[in-house]
């Protein structure tokens, strides 16, 4: 499936939750913590699908996200020069031990 189909299953399944917890508010009545707190949260996923389907239908969004550029790093040492105005931090001086 491609991520199009998988948000299209995932709204129609929020939508059944939504009119799911529409017959339970009748049942229940509003007014209960629980009930308010099933609504909100119900809203709230709607409402993140719906960013999802946003950000995947835009122009350049391919179905799988692309690789990061490889970088090659040589196995040579750095030159010594580079470091000689620093300490090893961490480490402590060159020439004492470690207590």
């Amino acid at each position: 499936m491609s991520v199009h189909d998988d948000l299209t299953s995932v709204q129609r399944c929020l939508d059944d939750l939504k009119r799911s917890v529409g017959r339970l508010e009748k049942q229940l009545g509003s007014g209960g913590l629980e009930i308010r707190r099933v609504r909100t949260d119900t809203e709230h996923l709607r409402e993140s699908v719906a960013l999802l389907q946003e950000s995947a239908s835009a122009p350049g969004t391919p179905d799988t996200p692309p690789r990061p550029d490889l970088v090659t790093i040589s196995d040579t040492p750095y030159d010594r020069t580079l470091w000689t105005d620093s300490d090893d931090e961490g480490l402590g001086a060159r020439d004492r031990h470690a207590p």
